[in-house]
């Protein structure tokens, strides 16, 4: 097996994987990953071909994020997914990054806790399906861009505002906030998958203006299928989610490796942007 950098020429063995895994990422999430960490992104090789993957993102200097661990099925139990996670730790301590950060399903768990990776907090999936619609808005609460980035800095713990650009960019029709007076009451942005519109982040200071958030984000998709990765300490999030006919789809665990002094504002939020970023 060969350890080497990713690079663009190796997107489309990277959505093999992810179509093998079922996942939900986009060549554009790909190239988002590439142009963020193009010396941080790593692919394993056997026999000439690209059989795993896995993603760094540092944001800030602050802490960094770890995703896409991807292995083709025909090579599980190798160690090869144990290996690039261990890459990625190399990469990310030679650069002095304090803590890095990712999501696990609980079948990574046991492999990142011997890795040194301790429970931060527990997120769950939920799904919606639907009859697809016609797109369509009220048209209310159309954002200032940079208001949502400033306020997702002190959410999040970190700047993204990049990141957040692009997805901007890519759906603007996703990007949502309210605001009373000075205060940044909720706000959200979201992505077009492969399988499905996903919704995230998603903050919400209280019900109600988590509530107008959903329902607006929903009336804008129109897809059949919609994921949200929700807060499971959350107040109402859930209740929100259960309400519009979403179901429990999966259990994630956010874990952190490191010294964690920039956690966000996690009790703000309703969900997360997704397991691959954060």
């Amino acid at each position: 097996m060969n350890l080497r950098v990713m690079t663009r020429a190796d997107i489309p063995a990277g959505m093999r994987l992810k179509e093998l895994a079922g996942w939900n990422q986009t060549v554009e999430d790909w190239k988002r990953f590439l142009q963020s960490s193009p010396d941080g992104c790593f692919v394993a090789e056997a026999e000439g071909e690209v059989c795993g993957t896995a993603t760094t993102i540092v944001y800030e200097n602050r802490f960094a994020w770890i995703g896409m661990v991807l292995v083709d099925p025909k090579h599980r139990g190798h160690g090869i997914g144990t290996r690039l996670l261990e890459r990625t730790i190399e990469h990310l301590d030679a650069r002095g990054i304090p803590a890095m950060k990712l999501d696990a399903t609980p079948q990574g768990k046991p492999i990142y806790e011997k890795l040194g990776f301790v429970t931060d907090y527990e997120i769950e999936r939920w799904t919606l399906e639907r009859r697809a619609g016609t797109p369509s808005a009220r048209h209310t609460i159309k954002p200032d861009f940079d208001q949502i980035a400033e306020a997702d800095r002190n959410v999040f713990g970190a700047d993204r505002g990049s990141l957040l650009a692009s997805l901007n960019q890519s759906a603007p029709e996703f990007t949502l906030a309210i605001r009373r007076g000075d205060d940044m009451a909720a706000y959200s942005l979201g992505r077009r998958g492969t399988r499905a519109d996903h919704l995230g982040p998603w903050m919400a200071q209280d019900e109600s203006a988590g509530r107008e958030i959903l329902d607006e984000f929903l009336l804008c998709s129109g897809r059949e299928t919609i994921f949200v990765d929700c807060m499971k300490s959350n107040p109402f999030a859930e209740a929100l989610l259960r309400s519009h006919h979403f179901k429990f789809a999966r259990p994630l665990t956010r874990m952190v490796r490191g010294s964690n002094v920039n956690p966000g504002r996690p009790d703000l939020l309703c969900a997360i942007l997704g397991p691959e970023f954060g």
